[in-house]
């Protein structure tokens, strides 16, 4: 049971530049309660508008985590706040295909909804062992641990490399499984599905030609469980646990997770 109602209700921020950010506080833990108001993921801000801005301002973000690749960040750097002061995080280097979110990654070579249900879950068994991404996450858990106020973790579209952040981070303090996967998949209904995937339409044609059906883009700009439930088996394969992973891999032990529930539970 959750806090706050799964379909989004309070947690979507209404952007119109921003797509699927979201707060993904307010869930029950071991400890207690995550707190509302900071927690955020999203995707890309490059192209955020003034009202856009000023929303995000006003949350004030104290530490933004990038989990795109250098040459993401190049083609589409993030707009910012006029008064913009956050700590930026990020981990040199790529942690997806070169120039490439997953989502594009996955679509080389596919025409079908099927055959794009393939690559993405292909692309989740490797996505949580990526040295550059793993990088990334690492900065994400200590600034979740030791830093101050609200924090925001985003990538391109915000929900394969965001979705998987995130859900490890419930998965560690003790999110109920089912509240995991809804929080997952509200990225197929948070915002302006529509406008989301449309904004990456035309770029993955660019990309893969014109045989790519209507319904593999759709697929593609989706997350589905089966996705993340391959990535945390993928993880339990290799090293046991969610846990154990989290702490050989991303730096997340037993004195991590009562730092971050002394800040973010109540």
């Amino acid at each position: 049971m959750t806090v706050l109602d799964r379909a989004g209700e309070g947690r979507v921020q209404p952007l119109e530049g921003v797509h699927n950010f979201r707060d993904y506080g307010g869930y029950r833990v071991a400890a207690g309660t995550l707190k509302r108001g900071l927690l955020f993921r999203s995707g890309q801000h490059a192209g955020a508008g003034a009202q856009d801005l000023d929303r995000i301002h006003a949350l004030n973000l104290r530490t933004i985590v990038d989990l795109r690749g250098d040459a993401e960040r190049a083609v589409m750097p993030c707009a910012r706040h006029p008064e913009f002061g956050a700590e930026v995080l990020f981990a040199p280097g790529e942690t997806a295909g070169i120039e490439l979110a997953p989502h594009e990654e996955a679509g080389a070579g596919i025409a079908t909804a099927e055959e794009a249900r393939a690559a993405m879950t292909r692309l989740y068994e490797n996505m949580p062992f990526r040295p550059v991404l793993v990088k990334s996450l690492r900065l994400y858990m200590a600034a979740l641990a030791n830093g101050e106020g609200a924090s925001l973790v985003h990538c391109l579209a915000g929900k394969d490399r965001t979705g998987l952040a995130v859900a490890l981070v419930h998965d560690l303090l003790g999110v109920h499984p089912d509240d995991i996967m809804a929080d997952y998949l509200l990225t197929n209904t948070a915002g302006n599905r529509e406008a989301r995937i449309e904004s990456a339409a035309a770029g993955i044609r660019d990309r893969y030609g014109a045989a790519m059906s209507d319904e593999a883009i759709v697929t593609l700009m989706s997350v589905e469980a089966a996705y993340l439930d391959t990535a945390m088996a993928a993880i339990r394969a290799r090293h046991g646990s969610v846990a154990d992973y989290a702490r050989d891999v991303l730096g997340a032990d037993d004195a991590w997770r009562g730092k971050v529930e002394a800040r973010l539970v109540e």
